[in-house]
């Protein structure tokens, strides 16, 4: 049974609530990631790139990554204290790769030139090089060398890392995570000489992470609730025996397993992209405005509240959100040009918190022009929900087991938490995981205090949703 642990639960039944949170709340930020946003402009109706800056500031952004290196958007983001990762475009791989000169002369007119003014801090040379239909790939590895040597020539290499942003399609296998691993066509002569580059250099590997994909192709076998980062019973990993509460950490994992198979444990991975579409066609199923704001608010949470992920707990995440815009000249599906937080106006596409600040003030609920089989569990509180009362609390699966069991264990104990219903043999104990239990735990605490504000938080361990769990057969209360 998961709810019962003898050592914290006489550790958690010895510190008042206000004790209890505080110590989560402070290993929590100790712990926590960062949320950047990819600045793209394959669009004729976007704001200035100083109204851009505006935006970025006044949304609580401090990492934006671009796709160019375009002089009004870097000088428009001088001396703003927002740390910027730039990008040398695929097509120009094979010059910088055959020509020492042409990288001297792009890391000067490019990098060298804007910095430290603008805080550049990565230049992603290329992006998705193994699946540009150009076959750009033979020259990554040594357009990435030469402009490394370019960077040492200019004493910006300490500050300014080199990488290279790779799709999940470099991966032969993903499924389960612990099965991950490269193209073996890809390992030897780029993989590696790649990720010897980037340990050497202290940089970190770029990884873009869409869970939309893998969805909408095999909607019949994946979870929704599993894919948006809801309440789900999770899925147990084969062959490693980890317990997976949402695809983003199982297809990071795999990315992991990949590296840890060619003996690459220590290389640090940042998400340079990741989202979800707020439009699509009608095949690209899962595209919709509550699905986006599910799975893009539900991710802002999983990252700002911290823990790593399953396979790798104490690696905080660094995350990029794609994207700021929708881009209306963007070709392909139509989710393409609509994967933006923003219209052109300004206006929000829709509401999530994007902040720590925003997620201790915001709680969840779907839009009042959804319907409630679409709803989003992270979005701007409705009223009428509140005041119907149909609320309720369960559990963060991402802070990790150890902190999940703390708060378990305090509601179950101290908090006095109806956790009858859990043991083993009672009307909740099945599904017997450690999410579903702490789930019914966390939302008996909730109501049974009125539904009061903080009384479904426990350090980012929980959160409140506006549809009623579903953990098998069992029926969580509304109140009491």
């Amino acid at each position: 049974m998961f709810w019962f642990s003898s050592k914290n639960q006489t550790m958690a039944t010895h510190i008042s609530l206000s004790c209890f949170l505080l110590l989560l709340t402070i290993s929590t930020i100790a712990e926590s990631g960062s949320i950047g946003i990819n600045y793209g402009r394959v669009a004729n109706n976007l704001p200035t790139p100083t109204q851009v800056v505006q935006l970025l500031k006044a949304q609580g952004f401090t990492r934006v990554k671009l796709y160019d290196t375009n002089s009004d958007v870097l000088t428009a983001l001088a001396n703003s204290e927002i740390t910027v990762v730039v990008a040398l475009p695929n097509e120009l791989l094979s010059s910088t790769a055959k020509d020492q000169s042409f990288a001297d002369n792009w890391v000067q007119a490019n990098i060298s030139k804007f910095y430290p003014a603008t805080k550049i801090e990565a230049i992603a040379v290329g992006n998705e090089v193994f699946a540009d239909p150009n076959n750009t790939t033979q020259f990554l590895v040594a357009a990435m060398k030469n402009i490394h040597s370019s960077l040492v020539k200019y004493n910006l290499d300490s500050a300014v890392k080199i990488s290279s942003p790779i799709a999940l399609s470099a991966l032969q296998s993903s499924y389960p995570s612990s099965s991950g691993s490269f193209k073996p066509e890809l390992i030897e002569p780029v993989i590696k000489p790649m990720l010897d580059l980037i340990r050497s250099t202290g940089s970190y590997f770029m990884v873009n992470v869409y869970p939309f994909f893998a969805y909408t192709g095999n909607s019949g076998q994946i979870s929704l609730d599993y894919t948006l980062f809801k309440a789900n019973p999770g899925v147990v990993d084969s062959g490693n025996g980890l317990r997976y509460n949402n695809l983003f950490d199982a297809q990071l994992d795999a990315v992991f397993a990949a590296m840890s198979a060619i003996k690459y444990d220590d290389v640090k991975v940042v998400v340079t992209e990741t989202g979800w579409p707020s439009l699509g066609d009608s095949n690209e199923v899962g595209a919709s405005q509550a699905n986006a704001a599910s799975y893009n608010g539900n991710l802002v949470r999983r990252v700002l509240t911290g823990g790593g992920t399953p396979l790798r707990p104490n690696d905080t995440l660094n995350v990029f959100v794609f994207a700021l815009f929708n881009e209306n000249q963007k070709t392909g599906p139509t989710s393409e040009r609509n994967y933006g937080l923003f219209y052109p106006n300004q206006a929000k596409v829709y509401n999530i918190p994007l902040t720590m600040a925003e997620l201790a003030t915001v709680q969840t609920t779907p839009p009042a022009n959804e319907s409630k089989a679409q709803a989003p569990t992270t979005g701007d509180m409705s009223t009428s929900a509140v005041a119907s009362g149909q609320t309720w609390c369960v559990a963060n699966g991402n802070v990790g087991s150890e902190k999940l069991q703390a708060a378990l264990d305090y509601a179950c104990g101290e908090g006095g938490a109806d956790c009858r219903p859990i043991q083993g043999g009672a009307t909740c104990f099945d599904p017997n995981t450690l999410v579903a239990h702490a789930s019914y735990a966390f939302n008996s605490f909730y109501q049974k205090n009125g539904r009061g504000a903080g009384t479904c938080d426990f350090g980012g361990a929980a959160y409140v949703v506006t549809q009623a769990p579903k953990f098998g057969t069992c029926t969580f209360p509304t109140g009491h």
